[in-house]
């Protein structure tokens, strides 16, 4: 009996002890987990409170965007754990608590021995929100795979890379690109040509900053591209090869290498890359009135069709070397040195049928063979100190860069027929040369002090110092057959861009709600000196509209930024975010002389160019379900003193003395641009053998202003979409497709329309998965052609541009105590996030 007693009396205490503390009043216990090296917040990471009496009794939750997580329970004695892959677990047992309790920072260390065993997880291109943009983990993309910076661009949501190689964001081609946050000669000094040299592999984030806080420039109206490029943080040594070949002739191999220990991380990475790069263009030209060519001895024609063939030849080396000194470990000093340097060679053939009344007058073939070198030399030092495990960081940078191009083009056109009655026609030889030198300064200190839990301020300084001397020669044959200096076209242009920026961001969350409020000043000083053989009067009737030779412009101007999000729940989110923006004219849309890049197309830049300033809004929406992620987005940006690019027919000095009538391209302020659109992005994961992501993008555009009487008032519609899906086939073989189209649009003076362009990927593991082959093609269909129409007073123009034909390419990546499509979720030592709370 007393057995049966016994065993009941104790279930019965149990039983009242369980129903004691359910009755009791629940406590909150929170906390935040980070990176013990990077301070970043670690998202998804995994809390487990175990009750210490009873062990079957477990609860929990995961951490948000912010790291952040709170688990409610009954008061009492627990074991606790915090858990994320490839990390440390962090354990403490019998802790005991009575009331709301929080935890503070849990700092978790990377855990280099499971890194071996982890499972692949981020191999796909996943999506981090944050206050102020989006952050695209580039992962393991096959068609990148041997490619290009600009390449792996062309498959970011949002982003497009165009037939010429131009970037936009959202259809707006004035976006500012940085490289870890700055500025960098590996961006080109604001062009986009050293992109098309760098490799993609060296990519390890893109961050889309649609509405930019007030830490970042306020140049680029449509927002900014980060490139955030790879930093080995695991001890020991590790890196890559990766070889490549294909056709049109192309290849090129790119070794990454990274050594880390206690005290020093020395990194470094060198390429090279050769590449043909065939294209072609048609252009069908056809005047309104017949018009006569003094290059032609004045014989006339109302049509002009120009067939050309592109033959290029590019041969790239880049290297970076850099070394990290760990003097604890809050506090690091990293210095770099970055080289690249290029030899291109480009052919164009341009073959031209002059006809009047449908009826071939004369015919030529116009050769120009344009030589470049260029080199490019940047030195960086980067100093971080984290006081403490709460985001209390100070960063300072220095960077010095220089870059010097040399252009150098021969050009002759003999006649191929000729139906004339005039015998004498006889198109004189050109030869041109440019040599660009550019220098930049950057100087920018940050600092961030938390402010109790929930709370943050930023400040910091950012000096910019450019310059780029630009010296044009162009040598035409005069009748005795020499090539003398055209001094009208000859010129010197000193362009020197400085600016000096302040700001200040306060962020703060309550409860679901963040915000971070920031204010940005920028003093701008724009000067530009022409040096010419000319005199002012003669420059002035040249030009022939008033320019200022020696101009000295200074603007002064607050930023203002606003971003917002309310978090639904740690998957649900909407944000709203405002920033007034800047677009500087570049010195190639100041400089007054003209560049040929026909014998009758010119492009001049204008002196007068003012800034454009816009206002933008911006508000998304973000939902996330086990195997489905929803991102979306509706815009708007009101743009004033807008740059539009206008053709017009004017006269030019050619040998001799000679008037010689050309279409010149030109850029003015032509009053507001006001966009508005939507954007949509999808990425789902229903099986661990598929994956599949797709966006598309819409926008409007109404253009209203006027030049010399003509009224250039329009609106425009036009989208682009793109699809991707990546197989895990058997045999350790992954197929991915890249689909892109980007529909016709209304353009200032006529139309183009839509092009889609398909790339396709297979690759295959080998070696025990420290090897990676691949197979790419890109522009399967060999369809990625700008179609275009355009009509002035004067004449109407159809025309076909490919810059680069279908490309197959092969790549083999050999890896060296690297494992294959880790996804740690860090950053390098020089990076943090800003604005989460």
């Amino acid at each position: 009996m007393q057995k049966i007693i016994l065993p009941l009396l104790l279930l019965t205490l149990a039983t009242y002890q369980g129903v004691a503390q359910q009755n009791q009043k629940p406590i909150s216990i929170s906390g935040t987990v980070i990176d013990s090296e990077s301070g970043q917040p670690l998202e998804y990471a995994t809390f487990v409170l175990q009750n210490a009496d009873n062990p079957d009794q477990v609860t929990g939750g995961i951490t948000d965007l912010s790291g952040e997580f709170e688990v409610e329970t009954a008061p009492g004695t627990y074991n606790i754990s915090v858990e994320f892959i490839s990390y440390k677990t962090y354990s403490q047992k019998n802790q005991t608590y009575n009331s709301d309790t929080d935890l503070g920072s849990i700092s978790l260390s990377p855990d280099v021995a499971q890194l071996a065993e982890v499972e692949v997880v981020g191999e796909k291109t996943t999506v981090e929100v944050r206050l102020d943009k989006k952050i695209y983990n580039i992962g393991k993309d096959l068609t990148t795979s041997g490619a290009t910076i600009s390449d792996a661009l062309s498959n970011v949501p949002s982003v497009n890379v165009d037939v010429d190689g131009a970037i936009s964001l959202r259809g707006n081609e004035n976006v500012r690109i940085l490289i870890n946050g700055r500025p960098s000669a590996l961006a080109g000094f604001g062009s986009t040509e050293a992109l098309q040299q760098l490799p993609a592999d060296a990519i390890e984030k893109v961050e889309v900053i649609t509405s930019p806080s007030a830490r970042y420039d306020a140049e680029g109206t449509a927002g900014i591209l980060n490139i955030v490029l790879k930093r080995e943080k695991t001890l020991g040594f590790n890196g890559s090869i990766n070889m490549f070949g294909g056709h049109p002739t192309n290849g090129g191999i790119t070794v990454n290498t990274n050594l880390r220990t206690d005290k020093f991380n020395f990194f470094t990475t060198i390429g090279y890359r050769y590449r043909e790069g065939p294209g072609n263009g048609f252009f069908d030209t056809r005047y309104f009135e017949p018009r006569q060519d003094a290059f032609l001895d004045s014989i006339a024609y109302d049509r002009n069709i120009e067939d050309r063939n592109y033959d290029r030849i590019n041969r790239g080396i880049n290297a970076n070397f850099g070394v990290e000194y760990f003097f604890n470990e809050q506090s690091s000093i990293t210095g770099s040195y970055f080289y690249r340097g290029g030899s291109d060679e480009d052919l164009t053939t341009n073959v031209n049928d002059y006809l009047l009344n449908n009826n071939p007058q004369v015919g030529t073939t116009r050769s120009e063979l344009e030589t470049e070198k260029d080199k490019t030399h940047q030195v960086s030092l980067n100093y971080i100190n984290r006081f403490d495990d709460d985001g209390h960081v100070l960063t300072a940078d220095a960077q010095y860069a220089v870059d010097t191009e040399t252009q150098e083009g021969f050009i002759s056109e003999p006649v191929r027929y000729n139906n004339t009655d005039n015998t004498d026609i006889n198109i004189p030889r050109e030869q041109t040369s440019e040599t660009q030198d550019q220098t930049e300064y950057l100087i920018q200190s940050d600092y961030v002090l938390p402010l109790g839990e929930d709370s943050q301020f930023e400040a910091g300084y950012r000096g910019n110092f450019e310059n780029e001397v630009t010296d044009y020669r162009l040598l035409q044959e005069n009748a005795s057959g020499i090539l003398e200096l055209n001094v009208n076209q000859t010129n010197v242009f000193d362009f020197t861009q400085n600016v000096h920026a302040l700001y200040s961001q306060y962020g703060s969350k309550f409860g679901d709600f963040n915000f971070l409020l920031g204010l940005r000043m920028e003093s701008t000083q724009l000067k530009g000196q022409i040096e010419s053989e000319l005199t002012e009067e003669e420059l002035q009737e040249e030009f022939s509209f008033p320019i200022d030779t020696d101009f000295d412009n200074t603007y002064t101007g607050l930023f203002p930024t606003v971003n917002l999000i309310y978090e639904f729940d740690e998957r649900e989110n909407v944000s709203l975010g405002y920033n007034r923006r800047i677009n500087r004219p570049r010195s190639w849309f100041l400089n007054p002389f003209p560049s040929r890049s026909s014998r009758t197309n010119i492009f001049q830049g204008n002196p007068n160019l003012r800034p454009a300033f816009s206002n933008a809004f911006d508000l998304g929406y973000l939902k996330r379900w086990d195997k489905l992620t929803l991102t979306s987005s509706v815009y708007y940006q009101r743009e004033t003193d807008a740059f539009q690019r206008v053709q017009e027919q004017v006269f030019i000095t050619g040998p001799g003395g000679s008037q010689v009538e050309v279409i010149r391209n030109i850029p003015f302020n032509l009053a507001t641009n006001d966009r508005t659109g939507a954007e949509l992005g999808l990425l789902y994961n229903p099986t661990k053998w598929l994956r599949i992501n797709g966006s598309v993008n819409f926008f409007n555009f109404s253009l209203d202003g006027e030049f010399n009487g003509v009224d250039y008032s329009q609106s425009n519609n036009s989208w682009f979409g793109r699809f991707s899906s990546k197989v895990s086939l058997p045999w350790k073989i992954d197929w991915q497709t890249n689909a892109f189209y980007r529909g016709a649009s209304d353009e200032v003076q006529g139309r183009s329309a839509g092009i889609l362009s398909i790339d396709l990927a297979f690759s295959k593991d080998l070696l025990n998965d420290n090897a990676t082959i691949s197979l790419n093609v890109q522009d399967l269909l060999n369809s990625r052609k700008r179609d275009s129409f355009t009509t002035t007073d004067f004449f109407e123009q159809d025309s076909e541009f490919q810059w680069r034909q279908r490309q197959l390419r092969v790549s083999f990546i050999y890896r060296i105590n690297e494992q294959k499509k880790r996804d740690r979720q860090r950053n390098g030592g020089e990076d943090y996030e800003e604005g989460q709370f």
